[in-house]
C-alpha cells in the first residue's frame, strides 16, 4: 500500500512537472517577444530623438536666419505666404526667397 501511494505521488509530480516545463516554455517565448518589441521601440525612440534634434537645429537656425533677416532689411510677409517668406540681403535689391520646412 505504501508502494501505491508513493507511485501516486510520482505520478501526480510528473504532471506538475510537465505543466511547469510548458509554463516556463510558454514564458520564454513571450520574454523574447517582449524583448524583441522592447529593442524594436528602443530604436524608434532613438530615431524620434534624433529627428526631434535635427528639427531643434533647424528651427534654432531658422529663427537666427530670421533674426538676422530683420536686422538688416525686415520685410512684413503677406499672411498668404505659409511656405516661404522673403527677405532682402543688405547688397541686393531683388529679393531672395527661402524655403521653409513643412513638418
Amino acid at each position: 500500500e505504501r508502494n501505491l501511494k508513493l507511485e501516486e505521488k510520482i505520478t501526480m509530480l510528473q504532471q506538475q512537472n510537465e505543466e511547469l516545463r510548458a509554463r516556463i516554455e510558454q514564458n520564454t517565448v513571450i520574454t523574447r517577444q517582449l524583448s524583441e518589441e522592447n529593442a524594436n521601440l528602443q530604436e524608434y525612440v532613438e530615431k524620434e530623438v534624433e529627428e526631434k534634434k535635427k528639427l531643434s537645429r533647424t528651427n534654432e537656425e531658422l529663427l537666427w536666419k530670421l533674426q538676422e533677416g530683420d536686422a538688416v532689411s525686415p520685410v512684413k510677409l503677406p499672411p498668404t505666404s505659409p511656405t516661404s517668406f522673403y527677405r532682402c540681403s543688405s547688397g541686393n535689391s531683388s529679393p531672395a526667397k527661402v524655403r521653409t520646412l513643412r513638418r
